[in-house]
């Protein structure tokens, strides 16, 4: 299938499954589709069942060959989703409330990467099933980071005070890229490629990637402005932040640091007070409502595969029974991992744990957790891994995600 058909064949079936949606049980655009999707998923799978001469998985598992999840989103679409969702960060909230996104981003993280593993240990220890401990905390670091796609998209339908939002998203944004470096690192040990690792290796590479890419995003994006301060032309201004959202993705990339750090940064530079000079207000206005297009078409399509993604996959008795354990346990890891890493912010103001329980439920998993699973290597270990990893992201987003506004008018309804 040529690239014009297969992009032809996503956007019809995003169209159908949306106005679908919107005649029947207007879910949120996008948790409709991938409910939508899910179900057609599940009915092809039942009709091979039912019929077993007749492979009806044949043409979407060949679409999803075609797209290659894992590399299209980590590698290409992302640039664009980090660097729509950092636009619409309010930068000042953001500056103010940085110590908490600082450690909920990389200790948050890092904790929530060590308790998952723990948890998975335990759970399929009691289920009888032995997995190395190092493909443990592989699990974890795929199920740690939130998810900025899931969780900005959230927070448009949400009426969070400001300071809220602004940790929310910019914990989604900054701390996929902590758990991408964990997961690089130990996958490499569970794979027996890295043979030992050192605490100063992975502090090093951290730091490469996190550091130098929020360097990298810093410079492109002065760069960008310092350009689009000689002119007033509002398409200029666009094809220049679609070039700096994928040129500082790449550049990133070709350099040995995170891609994804260094976007969001760009991007919160185009949201920044210092963007207002540049762009006037037809401009700027302009520039958002094409960078929301952007960011909700890209935002339906990936939902929509991440939908169809359960034919790739052939879940066991064990990996479902596993799923159902692990769940309810990782709302736990994510409350524990939130609740100790800010904690001198409690110890100052508790509010009733208000805070502690909307970041709680709003920490949604998504497509990172998805393609980081489906880059796993071939064996019984990513046939185990990868049916839990699916049923953890569909859960947050489906149920997580259509009840976090009803959570949210409980605590925040004054």
């Amino acid at each position: 299938m040529d690239t014009i058909s297969l992009l032809a064949l996503l956007l019809t079936c995003a169209a159908g499954l949306s106005i679908f949606n919107y005649h029947t049980v207007r879910l949120p655009m996008t948790i409709g589709v991938l409910v939508f999707s899910l179900l057609a998923s599940v009915f092809m799978m039942a009709l091979n069942v039912l019929f077993p001469s007749y492979d009806f998985q044949a043409l979407p598992r060949s679409v999803l060959g075609a797209i290659n999840l894992p590399v299209a989103l980590l590698n290409g679409v992302l640039s664009l989703l980090l660097f729509a969702g950092a636009m619409q960060v309010d930068v000042g909230h953001l500056r103010a409330k940085c110590a908490s996104v600082a450690a909920l981003s990389v200790l948050g993280t890092g904790l929530a990467v060590a308790f998952l593993a723990i948890v998975a240990w335990y759970v399929f220890s009691l289920l009888g099933h032995d997995i190395p401990f190092s493909w443990c905390v592989v699990l974890g670091a795929i199920l740690a980071p939130t998810d900025p796609v899931s969780v900005v998209g959230m927070l448009k339908r949400l009426g969070l005070p400001g300071p809220i939002q602004a940790v929310f998203a910019g914990e989604s944004l900054f701390n996929d890229g902590v758990g991408v470096v964990i997961f690089g690192v130990m996958i490499g040990v569970a794979t027996g490629n890295s043979h030992g690792v050192m605490f100063s290796e992975i502090a090093w590479s951290f730091c490469r990637e996190a550091l130098g890419g929020g360097v990298v995003g810093a410079l492109t994006g002065w760069v960008a402005l310092h350009v689009l301060k000689k002119q007033r032309d509002a398409y200029i201004d666009l094809l220049t932040s679609l070039a700096l959202a994928t040129g500082t993705f790449s550049i990133a990339n070709q350099c040995g640091m995170s891609g994804a750090i260094a976007v969001v940064v760009a991007g919160l530079c185009f949201g920044s007070s210092g963007s207002q000079s540049v762009f006037d207000d037809t401009s700027r206005k302009e520039l958002d409502v094409a960078w929301a297009l952007i960011d909700e078409i890209l935002n339906v399509l990936l939902f929509m595969i991440m939908g169809f993604e359960i034919l790739d996959i052939t879940p066991c008795f064990f990996a479902i029974l596993a799923t159902l354990f692990i769940i309810p346990l990782s709302i736990v890891v994510r409350a524990l991992s939130v609740f100790f890493s800010t904690l001198p912010v409690h110890l100052r103001q508790w509010e009733r744990g208000r805070v502690l329980s909307i970041l709680t439920w709003g920490g949604l998993r998504g497509g990172i957790s998805v393609s980081l699973a489906l880059g796993l290597p071939s064996g019984d270990l990513r046939d185990l891994l990868l049916p839990i990893s699916y049923g953890v992201v569909v859960f947050t987003i489906i149920v997580q995600g259509l009840t976090m506004e009803r959570v949210a008018r409980v605590f925040y309804s004054a």
